[in-house]
């Protein structure tokens, strides 16, 4: 599937991509809320400042991938491969990374306010400035990450198996 393919039918209504092959496809700035890129291969994409709120991009490979400036706001980021990604100024409020691999990834001044990031692995990232309002980060793995600027103070880290749920009710999908 080619790009202007996907513009014309995500434009008529139609949402379900999963698994399709985007490798290196430029989306910078595109309107793609509610699209489910489940299983897709967005690796080396350019979705900078591209609106995915609300996307369903579990188990998608976006190795490389440029999401700056991205709104991913209440997106489904289960086990999505994020290694070396670039997510500076993303929005990510209320998204479910759960067992996600962001190793390597840049997250500088991302808001994570809400985001579900049990069990995601961020070894070698760049977490800077990054605002964890909320956040769960039960079982985050931290090693040789840059945590420079970030406060962990304000998100939480529960024992339990769904104490980390998020309270969709208090969260804004819009950017912030």
């Amino acid at each position: 599937m080619d790009i202007q393919q996907l513009l014309h039918e995500f434009n008529q209504g139609h949402r379900n991509f999963s698994k399709v092959q985007l490798h290196g496809v430029d989306l910078t700035g595109k309107f793609l809320s509610g699209v489910d890129f489940t299983g897709a291969d967005l690796s080396g994409a350019d979705l900078s400042g591209a609106n995915l709120c609300r996307a369903d991009l579990s188990c998608a490979n976006l190795t490389d991938a440029d999401l700056s400036q991205a709104d991913l706001s209440g997106a489904t980021l289960r086990e999505v491969n994020f290694i070396g990604a670039e997510l500076r100024h993303a929005s990510l409020v209320g998204a479910d990374l759960t067992q996600a691999d962001l190793r390597t990834a840049i997250l500088d001044n991302a808001d994570l306010r809400g985001a579900n990031l049990t069990e995601v692995a961020l070894s070698g990232a760049s977490v800077r400035h990054v605002n964890l309002a909320s956040a769960c980060i039960t079982g985050v793995d931290l090693e040789d990450t840059d945590m420079e600027g970030t406060d962990l103070a304000q998100a939480k880290t529960l024992q339990t198996e769904t104490a980390c749920g998020t309270d969709h009710r208090w969260v804004s999908w819009g950017s912030h």
